[in-house]
């Protein structure tokens, strides 16, 4: 696949996959042996925990995503986006706030043969916290 082509498929994902709540895409765009660098607690390996791990995030904070910029080179394709939320339902144990959140985060994808092959991120997960009011923000007391 040429760089465009990765783009395009990279877009697939958090069009169709997170924006677009059609998990079942990961079918036609992610390799078996799919590999996560920084996988969320009990996620487990592969295509099936890539689910796991895009039903979790739908279903624990309704994230839309929305892509700041696309850069690709060789088969990397790095993507800088913002989330905004709600924490809807229980998330990795954590029981629903309500609250919302809006996030930013860089995603750097590997393609092999045409799928999405690794992922490795970076998420501001410190401020995601203090917004769903986990953590108390700066110049707050402790709760």
């Amino acid at each position: 696949m040429d760089i465009e082509q990765n783009k395009a498929l990279v877009r697939r994902f958090y069009d169709d996959v997170l924006n677009g709540r059609h998990v079942e895409v990961l079918d036609g765009i992610a390799a078996e042996s799919y590999v996560e660098n920084d996988p969320l607690p009990g996620q487990g390996t592969g295509l099936d925990g890539l689910k796991g791990r895009v039903t979790m995030l739908l279903d624990g904070l309704d994230p839309h995503f929305t892509l700041e910029d696309i850069i690709a080179e060789g088969d990397r394709v790095v993507v800088r986006w913002t989330n905004a939320g709600t924490h809807r339902n229980d998330f990795l144990g954590i029981p629903a706030t309500g609250r919302s959140f809006a996030i930013a985060g860089i995603d750097i994808h590997r393609i092999a043969n045409g799928r999405l092959a690794e992922h490795w991120h970076v998420v501001d997960q410190l401020a995601q916290m203090q917004q769903l009011g986990l953590l108390p923000a700066p110049g707050e007391a402790p709760a």
